[in-house]
Formats: C-alpha cells, structure tokens, sequence
C-alpha cells in the first residue's frame, strides 16, 4: 500500500496560493491527483478554466467560491464539483482556509488572460 508522508509531499506556490502535492503522475500515480490548497484569508484568487473535473472539500477556514458566476460560501466539510470548462475563482474568506482538491491526470487550465497552464502539482 503506497503511503505518502506530509513530509514527501512536494509545495508549490502560484497566485497567492500554497499547493502541496500528495498524488499526481510525477509522483507515481498513473490517474489520479490529490492536493491540499492553503488560501490565505482575503486573498482574491485567479479565475480560470480547468480541463478536467475537480473535486473540492473544505477542510478548514472559509472559502468563497465565484463558479461560472455564481458566488458560494463554503464552511468546513462543504464539497464543490467543478464542472471541466466552468469558470472557478477561488478567493480566501476573512480567516483563510485549508481544503482537499482531487481531479484526474493530465489537468490544464485556461486562465482569464488565455494563458493556458499545466500545474505542476496535477501533472
């Protein structure tokens, strides 16, 4: 059983944000990704458009999540399914806030601007 350890979990950061990988392919894992997201509070995140399905649960703080428009309050334990192709914007509440994003491999995305990324912490 492959067990990955806090401490092997590689971080990255990109727009404000924390990302610390846990699953992905460079990591070994042939389709899934699974990352804890660190969003400071009051942060206003980058809107963009992921290739693939994601799976969101807060696990802690409060998030404020703007999906194709419509803008949700998420607390703790709260899930959001973002559709592939939908417009996300993840920003911080007045706490900050530690959630669980799961999705597929080969995850890109589409910012605002029509720069198109492949994160390294799903790929």
């Amino acid at each position: 059983m492959p067990v990955i350890r806090s401490a092997d979990a590689v971080v990255h950061q990109a727009h404000g944000s924390t990302f610390t990988s846990f699953v992905a392919p460079s990591l070994g894992s042939a389709q899934l990704c699974a990352w804890q997201l660190t969003v400071p509070a009051g942060l206003q995140g980058a809107a963009h458009r992921p290739s693939r399905e994601e799976v969101l649960l807060l696990l802690r703080g409060e998030l404020i999540i703007t999906l194709d428009g419509t803008v949700t309050d998420l607390a703790p334990g709260d899930v959001v399914l973002v559709p592939a192709g939908s417009e996300l914007r993840v920003d911080g509440g007045t706490s900050g806030a530690t959630a669980w994003v799961t999705t597929t491999s080969g995850l890109e995305a589409v910012m605002a601007d029509g720069t198109a990324i492949a994160p390294p912490w799903a790929n």
